[in-house]
Parts: structure tokens; C-alpha cells; sequence
């Protein structure tokens, strides 16, 4: 299928509305007051006294849960991220400047039901970048409050990425028989270094995990930070974590799927046997198999040909 197209099919999509997607659970006190609790915030409440759900919870309502794609009953089965389906399937399946905007008409009460819908916004003008040659798909995900009276809108998702074909230039041959070069291959982002984070880098690099500690009171904390947030004191130095923890949270990214990362991927929040955590790849597990509470073991391993390090977790065996 040529170019001109594709691309006709793809901007036909603009403008359609995909059909509701359900929250599993009304608004509840026990969900939010847990998120509070994590976020370190007082649960909210109107002026008659009534529970509220902090705005930013908005989106937590109606996704699916530790199992992809598994979404209540009466929730639609179209996929509305077909427009990005049909850009990966002509070769636009890079990512970059991926950005959202959650917006808000009310707080949601105690006690509502929750959906939402999605419309294809646009599919933007062919751009070129050092990156490569994609286009901007812009996604808006419309929140509802079911009424007897008429739903009511209470928020709105943006969701914005550039979908993209990799720049592929081709190296000189060393002689006219060599067979030209394949695309080149994506590397890991490399982490941005700072003074205050360099001992931790430097420490993987070594194969030691290294957690910085106030020399004042003895806080451990992480992200490193050129100050104590409990005692103010910025005199710190460093202790080397045994790397065993427990997985304290996981979340598991099916979709961008962002090269060179194999998908899916699960990311964890470890809470070390110090007392402290981290955020960090799992490895070594099947995604359907993660737990909260899963004992876990540090590991060192190699990318980009050696020159990035990483700290990642291993589950180990009951």
C-alpha cells in the first residue's frame, strides 16, 4: 500500500469516537483514602462532609487493573489506538515526545460510577527530525459521572505522541562488494549525572548499590539529594544496600512500546531491606507473575555495548 494511501485511511479515523470504557469499582472511600496515604495527602471532603477523590485520581478509576485489557462488562472492545497500529505496520513504530493533560471539571464524590470515551483529535502534518520522519497523534480520553438526570463530564485525558520511522543512514562501505548497513541499533538512554547522583552510577558500575545517608541523623534516602529532608544537614555519605527487597509496588508498560525495551515490561518500586527504595526494572519474570511482596535480589547488567550499567531485580525462589 503506497504512502499517500495509508495515510488517507489514517486521517479517515480522525474525529471517531470509541465507546465507553467502565470502572470496575464506584468511587470508594477505602481506594482513595490508600491513595492518599501514598501520596501523602489528607483524604478530601466537600463542605457538608462528604468524601471526595483528589483530581488527580481521576484516571485511576477506570483502568483495568494488574491484567492487560481486562475491563468490566459493557465496556467497548474497539481498540482506539488502531491509528497507531496502522502507522507501526508502515514502519512508524518509534516513539518520542510522549506528553498527557489531565484536566478537571469537578471532583468526583463517594458513591459515583465512572467511564470514559476516547476521540481521535488529529493525526498531524508529516515532520522530519534528526530522529527520523513521523507525525503527532493526538488522543482525548472524555471522564463521565453516571446521573439519572444526564452524565456529567468531570475531567478530560490529552494524550499526545509522535509516532516515527527511524533516520537510517547509511555508512560508507569499506569496499564497492560490502553489503550496506542495517538500521542502526537503539540504545538505552543513558541516566543524566549530577553530583549529587554520580556515587550511584559510578557504585553500578562497580556492582555495588550504593544509598546515600545523612551523616546527621542517619536517614537513608533515595533520590540522592544535596540535602537531608529530615534534619536539613548536608553532610551525607554512602552505604552499600545488601540488595535484597521486597517488590512494594509494580507497574507493568504494555503500550508505547518504546525500543529497545521488550514489552511487556514491568517496572517495580523495591523496598530494600534498609528501609529505603527505588524504582527498577524486573527481570527474570513473566509479567502475569509479578506480586506485591515478592522477594527480590539486586543485579548488575551490561547495555549499549558496555557503556551503561544498570541496577535491575531478579525475583528469587520461594
Amino acid at each position: 500500500m503506497a504512502e499517500h494511501e495509508w495515510m488517507k485511511q489514517a486521517r479517515a479515523l480522525v474525529g471517531k469516537e470509541y465507546g465507553r470504557v467502565y470502572a470496575w469499582d464506584r468511587v470508594n472511600e477505602p481506594m482513595i483514602r490508600q491513595w492518599c496515604e501514598l501520596m501523602g495527602v489528607a483524604v478530601p471532603h466537600d463542605a457538608e462532609g462528604q468524601v471526595l477523590a483528589p483530581e488527580a485520581m481521576l484516571q485511576v478509576w477506570c483502568m483495568e487493573g494488574p491484567v492487560a485489557n481486562n475491563y468490566p462488562p459493557g465496556s467497548t472492545t474497539d481498540n482506539p489506538y488502531e491509528v497507531l497500529k496502522l502507522m507501526e505496520a508502515q514502519g512508524f513504530a518509534s516513539v518520542v515526545a510522549v506528553n498527557s493533560e489531565l484536566s478537571f471539571d469537578r471532583a468526583v464524590r463517594e458513591g459515583e460510577r465512572l467511564y470514559y470515551t476516547t476521540r481521535l483529535d488529529s493525526v498531524g502534518d508529516e515532520k522530519t527530525t534528526a530522529l527520523g520522519t513521523g507525525f503527532f497523534v493526538t488522543l482525548i480520553m472524555s471522564y463521565f459521572a453516571e446521573q439519572d438526570g444526564g452524565d456529567e463530564k468531570v475531567g478530560q485525558l490529552l494524550f499526545r505522541v509522535f509516532k516515527f520511522r527511524p533516520a537510517n543512514p547509511v555508512k560508507p562501505a569499506a569496499s564497492q562488494g560490502d553489503a550496506p548497513s542495517g538500521p542502526p541499533k537503539i540504545k538505552r538512554s543513558a541516566p543524566g549525572i549530577s553530583d549529587d547522583t554520580r556515587f550511584f552510577w559510578e557504585g553500578a558500575r562497580e556492582g555495588r548499590l550504593l544509598v546515600q545517608r545523612c551523616k546527621g541523623c542517619g536517614t537513608l534516602r533515595h533520590p540522592p539529594g544535596p540535602v537531608c529532608p529530615s534534619c536539613h544537614s548536608f553532610e551525607w555519605d554512602t552505604l552499600q544496600a545488601s540488595g535484597r527487597g521486597t517488590v512494594y509496588s509494580f507497574v507493568v508498560m504494555h503500550y508505547p512500546e518504546v525500543p529497545p525495551f521488550d514489552h511487556p515490561n514491568p517496572i517495580a518500586l523495591i523496598e530494600l531491606e534498609e528501609g529505603t527504595r527505588l524504582i527498577a526494572q524486573l527481570v527474570g519474570v513473566k509479567p502475569s507473575e509479578v506480586q506485591i511482596g515478592q522477594a527480590v535480589q539486586v543485579e548488575f547488567n551490561s547495555f549499549n555495548d558496555g557503556e551503561l550499567v544498570l541496577p535491575q531485580f531478579r525475583p528469587l525462589a520461594a
